[in-house]
């Protein structure tokens, strides 16, 4: 059974999805998915804070991320670049949640959603990433 923090990950990376191929404003995706009748069983609370905050941020976390990537940004698949977006945001802002769930999650994401391997890249990026803006996590372990 799906927690519904993970609910509200799976909505954000389908608004985000959304939000790359249409062009639409947050607030009219956002407005969408609330309407939805997946969004009850989510953690709407964060929802509201992931969506928003990550599309806010977009430029920022792929500025951050190119480093880690092996091809451009836009050259990703719009799943991963959603959930890569998702990601870093989690990885940067909710340092509460440790880098290994943020991880998890995304390759969870990326297993459901994306491409045959896709979940490997997401992992291998999200480990480079990680390591540089949780390091002090990483090497407490």
């Amino acid at each position: 059974m799906k927690s519904a923090r993970r609910r509200a990950r799976e909505l954000t990376l389908q608004a985000l999805y959304q939000w790359q191929l249409s062009g639409q404003t947050t607030a009219y995706i956002e407005k969408q998915f609330v309407a939805g009748k997946d969004y009850a069983k989510a953690d709407q609370n964060y929802f509201g804070l992931l969506f928003p905050g990550t599309v806010k941020e977009s430029d920022n976390l792929q500025a951050a991320l190119t480093p880690c990537l092996d091809r451009k940004f836009s050259e990703l698949s719009p799943i991963e670049r959603g959930i890569l977006l998702l990601a870093s945001f989690e990885l940067i802002h909710q340092i509460d949640i440790p880098y290994r769930v943020v991880i998890n999650e995304a390759v969870e994401l990326a297993k459901s959603f994306g491409g045959t391997d896709g979940h490997k890249y997401v992992n291998g990026v999200l480990d480079k990433f990680a390591a540089s803006v949780r390091s002090v996590e990483m090497n407490a372990r």
